[in-house]
């Protein structure tokens, strides 16, 4: 039993200090690789806009002029939230506009009924709420003179929230299989979507799922190795990008911690 606290000790330490040689560095990180699916969509929009145009026309119905709205509207809406964001110039509006073109997306795909999309859009949604948590952390800092009258609450719990909704991106890897392999997979996947939900060693095992979820990316959503006429490549790429926009909300989770809401928070006042 001392050995497994010493050890759990030990990695702590070895996550505190990634954390402390990396500050200056992780929240750009954590940004781009967290706004990368929309980079990466609304440039998909322009190079496909009439694939995208005619498949919004087929599916809907809607006519010619509104599915190139609908492009045009994901093409502006995404490059120009992308660009705020990793710009840090009005980044309240810049998750704004990214919101609502997840929420359009869900719609417009039908992606409500599809459990594993939802899922993974709801991930993508809490990635966005720590992007404006960070936010405030920053226009906190600027008006660090000023005596405040309390914690920053709204901060508080975008950052529960965010930890909340991105953990979602794991129950989609969850396999009902039986093999050894998937067993522990799932186990050890759930024990530290648990830990991060509620706040508990967060930064290592933040850093845990990072690690696994970018070997799990690299490997099952390989969309390079797939013949660019193939379907099968954007539906990889799609994944790909979605997975590694959740990695970097993971990653601004090990930025900022936990947040007040978190039993690392709660263990301090013990």
């Amino acid at each position: 039993m001392v050995a497994k606290e010493e050890l759990l000790a030990k990695a702590e330490e070895v996550a505190d200090q990634i954390v402390r040689k990396s500050k200056h560095v992780l929240p750009h990180v954590a940004r781009f690789c967290l706004i990368s699916t929309f980079l990466e969509d609304g440039l998909r929009m322009y190079f496909q806009w009439n694939e995208q145009r005619d498949y919004m026309d087929a599916s809907w119905g809607c006519g010619y002029f509104l599915a190139t709205l609908f492009v045009l509207i994901n093409l502006i809406g995404q490059l120009g939230g992308c660009i705020m964001v990793l710009w840090r110039f009005k980044v309240d509006i810049a998750c704004a506009i990214l919101f609502f073109i997840v929420v359009l997306q869900t719609v417009a795909y039908s992606i409500l009924w599809d459990f594993q999309f939802l899922m993974r859009n709801l991930a993508l949604i809490g990635a966005l709420l720590l992007v404006l948590a960070e936010s405030r952390v920053e226009a906190k800092s600027i008006l660090a003179g000023v005596p405040s009258l309390g914690d920053n609450k709204p901060k508080t719990y975008l950052q529960l929230t965010g930890r909340v909704l991105i953990v979602f991106m794991f129950v989609t890897l969850l396999r009902l299989e039986l093999s050894f392999m998937q067993i522990i997979q799932n186990v050890v996947g759930s024990i530290l979507m648990v830990l991060v939900t509620i706040g508990f060693k967060t930064k290592l095992s933040a850093l845990i799922l990072v690690l696994w979820l970018n070997i799990l990316n690299f490997y099952f959503n390989a969309w390079w190795t797939v013949p660019s006429y193939k379907p099968m490549r954007d539906f990889l790429k799609y994944d790909f990008f979605q997975t590694l926009s959740v990695i970097g909300g993971l990653l601004m989770v090990v930025s900022l911690g936990p947040g007040g809401v978190s039993m690392d928070e709660h263990k301090k006042k013990w």
